[in-house]
């Protein structure tokens, strides 16, 4: 695994250095990551974490989903 990702990191930031952030969460559920303005709005304080309890996502299936993606993921 080359690449590697850190849950504990705004949305935002992630998306922004890696795009294919934003293709695996929404197979995840987060359908509004696509538009560009809750992108800069609330993807600037929120975190995939974050994100997974607000949607009741379980945090292991994130992690699992971004590990089939090539990702080591840290957080």
């Amino acid at each position: 695994m080359g690449k590697k990702i850190d849950l504990n990191r705004s949305v935002h930031e992630l998306v922004s250095e890696e795009p294919e952030v934003a293709t695996i969460m929404f197979a995840l559920g987060f359908k509004k990551i696509v538009e560009p303005a809750m992108l800069e709005t609330m993807g600037k304080f929120m975190t995939p974490l974050k994100g997974a309890k607000m949607k009741r996502i379980d945090p292991e299936q994130m992690r699992q989903a971004f590990e089939a993606h090539g990702y080591e993921v840290e957080g």
